[in-house]
């Protein structure tokens, strides 16, 4: 990877992925339904990447398209998913990697979390051309984004706060400057590691969900003020990643374990019930997922297999990824 690139230790990357406590799903399992090796009928179930890609952030885009960001390089692949057939759309870039993504159907820009840099950056989907760069901050890692009516939202891992990226009413892009820093309060607790992780937010903007790596929380969050309020949905949610709303139904992507918790939130997000656990003999740390239609996409990481460079560990370009999709039907 690039010299430029901030590298931290493997010991740091790993205690994201540690948990204290069992996850909630596993001494209470007896009364709720498992999804395993479902697939839809006319779609591909698997979704080559290219080899070396190290992927984490996905995103569904227009139509059947989806969307995968690069740890290793920054650049992004776009996938047709009726067909399982993909391009790069955005080259490799030069000091940039690609966290969490978005897409934001007004502009068609996609939206990304550019990790260690500080920065969000804004791509053209269409053309793959840049069309914004954003300094968040300087205490960093960017992990993911949400965007609303009115804003991009970014978690920061390192630090308890989040940023907000104002937007115009069509989607337009604000001047250089114009990202806001909201500090994270009320129950939202650092610990050693990394922390404010994937992000989802309601209708119009006024009310996120935050998921914490390292302490295996969630938390529902005022978007002005910051203050957050742990949502209680029976015990922890470790090693919990990338988060997807539909409806009041929340999928948890929790790499390490291999699974996505579906959890029913109820009315005011401050408690869920977990409903099921999805899962599939193909999932190999999952990072981060997008739902299209019937089907939950989940993107493999492989961390075990292979850590990657911006962690410290040694490119290989040899190694597959894919996308996992699951009927949500079954």
């Amino acid at each position: 990877m690039k010299n430029s690139v901030k590298i931290i230790s493997l010991s740091i990357i790993m205690a994201f992925f540690s948990c204290s406590e069992e996850p909630i799903i596993e001494n209470e399992i007896s009364e709720q339904s498992v999804i395993t090796n479902s697939r839809a009928a006319n779609f591909p179930a698997i979704i080559n990447l290219p080899n070396g890609f190290y992927p984490e952030g996905i995103v569904t885009g227009n139509g059947n398209d989806l969307y995968a960001g690069s740890l290793y390089h920054g650049g992004i692949y776009k996938i047709d998913l009726r067909t399982g057939s993909g391009a790069m759309i955005v080259p490799a870039q030069s000091n940039r990697i690609a966290v969490g993504l978005d897409f934001d159907t007004r502009t068609k820009y996609i939206f990304v979390a550019g990790g260690f840099d500080g920065h969000a950056y804004v791509y053209d989907a269409i053309s793959g051309a840049g069309v914004g760069a954003f300094q968040l901050t300087t205490t960093v890692f960017i992990n993911d984004v949400i965007i609303t009516e009115n804003a991009a939202y970014f978690t920061n891992s390192f630090a308890a706060e989040f940023y907000k990226l104002p937007l115009g009413i069509d989607g337009s892009l604000p001047a250089p400057g114009a990202a806001i820093t909201i500090p994270l309060s009320g129950d939202f607790t650092m610990v050693e590691g990394f922390n404010a992780n994937g992000i989802v937010a309601n209708d119009d903007g006024t009310k996120l969900i935050i998921g914490n790596s390292g302490s295996a929380a969630l938390y529902s969050v005022d978007s002005a003020t910051g203050v957050a309020t742990t949502i209680n949905v029976g015990g922890p949610v470790p090693t919990n990643d990338g988060l997807v709303l539909r409806g009041n139904k929340l999928y948890v992507v929790q790499n390490f374990i291999n699974q996505i918790s579906v959890i029913k939130l109820k009315g005011s997000w401050d408690s869920g019930d977990v409903l099921h656990i999805i899962t599939d003999p193909n999932y190999r740390i999952p990072a981060t997922a997008a739902i299209k239609g019937n089907m939950i996409y989940a993107v493999n990481a492989k961390f075990d297999l292979a850590v990657p460079p911006i962690f410290g560990g040694e490119y290989d370009p040899t190694i597959p990824y894919e996308v996992v999709g699951v009927n949500l039907n079954n």
